[in-house]
């Protein structure tokens, strides 16, 4: 057990500070501290020096140097083991300091508060954490506190015990380098240059979120999981349950397809995949057309929606179970309506221009694989037809529906459509073909004909197999990448059934 007799306090937030000093006052602690926490102290009638009397140099350049100094450093850093830091401190006239309890400037949340550059830079805090870094690296002797929330716990063991250990400063010392770690963090991804968003991946990997929700469990029960960072700002959950950690995915997953159509659109997700999708003149009518897809697979799914669900939309809802509806607003009586499903999620989504992180992060081994995000946006301008015949009118607007789809459907993906709704989905296949017999399969389970449809592929036909299955089914149009060794092959099957297609000359695999 470590005996306090010295702490310093200097806290932004000063929550539960006087209580806490109080009580150390009572255990015959002596106080220093800054001059706001000075301040709140003096005012609560606690005996506390100031900084300045301790080092003898007033507070300098408004505020940014006041315990900057080794008359504070020594005190905190000095080895209590060693004769030769003792004797130094003593030749010095330093005070050893046992308790350091800081927090830091509100950086993050003056950044979110949009505040200019300037004032963003003054909330730069550095004696702050140069402090709990001292603290936590001699936590041996010093306790170090960087959270009010552990106040009670430091000063329960104080009063049973008349110290702390060795255990509870070693926790508090983590605590410390992962706030630390989390600020600096902070800092530098809102200095980072403009540019750096849209191309340059990082020397450093540095990523660090505050937990947001503890989840009840992971993709399965027996899998521990909590969500992190700022999901919440894109999403509102409004009604229903707890959200679990399958759900966050699905939802995601729903949004980025959505966010894809300026027209009123609907959009079924089941395990991260497009089971229908549709756009049409109301929600309403997208959403039958979205759902006759695959109706067996839209059942406990995640619906997804771009406009206002009304309560002629809402009755129809109603009429299915699924997991989670997601839209931008609910009117009233919608809401009534809906409600009634006293577990469904409801969420309201907000729809920034750029929803999605600028980096992809996957875990591998003992490492980390890190991409810039498939975001781009996809300029028919650029695409080529290939083939004899051009495509109609209707079939490149099929066609342009499709690919916007395809890049949501986990590889190999291939998505027959129409001009305004998905008519058979073939995902996660180990080949492609594979893939299209399974579309064709679904289509047909749900009456659904493809002759005269259009197919996306998002990546290329390695032969004209996957073509020749699209062909057979009744497709007419085909868009697809390009690129493969054997394209000259797939553009004369093409050709020779007078076929239309197009190559984007852009891949989107979705591992």
């Amino acid at each position: 057990m470590q005996t306090i007799r010295r702490a310093l306090l200097s806290v932004y937030d000063k929550t539960g500070i006087v209580e806490f000093a109080r009580f150390l006052t009572e255990q015959g602690v002596e106080l220093i501290s800054t001059g706001g926490t000075w301040s709140v102290l003096s005012k609560a009638g606690l005996p506390v020096r100031q900084v300045r009397d301790v080092t003898g140099f007033p507070e300098m350049l408004d505020g940014r140097v006041k315990t900057l100094h080794p008359a504070v450093h020594g005190g905190i850093l000095a080895r209590r083991d060693q004769e030769a830091h003792l004797r130094q401190i003593e030749e010095q006239h330093i005070d050893l300091i046992d308790l350091v309890v800081i927090n830091l400037y509100p950086f993050e949340n003056t950044v979110r508060a949009g505040a200019s550059r300037g004032e963003c830079i003054e909330q730069i805090d550095i004696g702050g954490p140069a402090m709990l870094r001292s603290a936590a690296k001699n936590h041996d002797a010093v306790t170090v506190i960087c959270d009010p929330a552990d106040y009670t716990a430091v000063l329960d063991e104080i009063r049973a015990e008349g110290g702390t250990s060795l255990g509870t400063r070693r926790n508090l010392a983590a605590k410390v380098f992962a706030l630390t770690a989390h600020y600096d963090h902070a800092i530098a991804s809102y200095l980072a240059p403009d540019d750096a968003a849209s191309s340059a991946l990082p020397d450093h990997l540095l990523v660090s979120e505050d937990m947001t929700q503890l989840l009840r469990y992971g993709e399965n029960p027996h899998q521990s999981a909590a969500l992190y960072g700022n999901f919440f700002s894109d999403f509102e959950k409004l009604h229903g349950k707890e959200l679990s950690y399958n759900n966050i995915v699905d939802i995601d997953a729903a949004a980025m397809l959505i966010d894809e159509f300026d027209e009123a659109a609907a959009a079924i997700i089941k395990h991260t995949n497009p089971c229908g999708c549709a756009i049409g003149p109301d929600l309403f009518d997208a959403y039958e057309a979205a759902l006759a897809t695959d109706v067996a697979s839209a059942f406990g799914g995640i619906l997804a929606f771009n406009r206002e669900v009304d309560i002629r939309l809402a009755e129809q809802l109603n009429e299915m179970f699924t997991e989670v509806i997601i839209a931008p607003s609910f009117a009233d009586d919608a809401m009534d309506i809906l409600r009634r499903k006293r577990d469904r999620r409801l969420i309201r989504h907000r729809r920034p221009a750029r929803r999605m992180p600028r980096m992809h992060i996957k875990s591998t081994g003992n490492g980390y694989l890190c991409q810039i995000a498939d975001i781009a946006e996809d300029d028919p301008a650029t695409w080529e037809v290939v083939t004899r015949r051009q495509p109609g009118e209707a079939e490149q607007a099929a066609l342009r529906f499709a690919w916007k789809v395809a890049r949501h459907v986990k590889s190999n993906a291939i998505v027959y459509t129409d001009s305004r709704r998905t008519l058979g989905i073939g995902a996660g296949q180990m080949s492609r073909v594979d893939s299209s017999t399974l579309a064709v399969l679904k289509a047909g389970k749900a009456g659904l004909s493809l002759a005269g449809s259009a197919v996306a592929s998002d990546a290329f036909f390695p032969f004209a197999d996957g073509l020749l299955e699209a062909v057979r089914a009744g497709a007419t149009a085909v868009i697809q990448p390009g690129g493969s060794v054997r394209d000259e092959e797939v553009i004369a099957a093409a050709d020779a059934h007078d076929i239309a297609m197009i190559f984007t000359g852009t891949r989107h695999f979705k591992h």
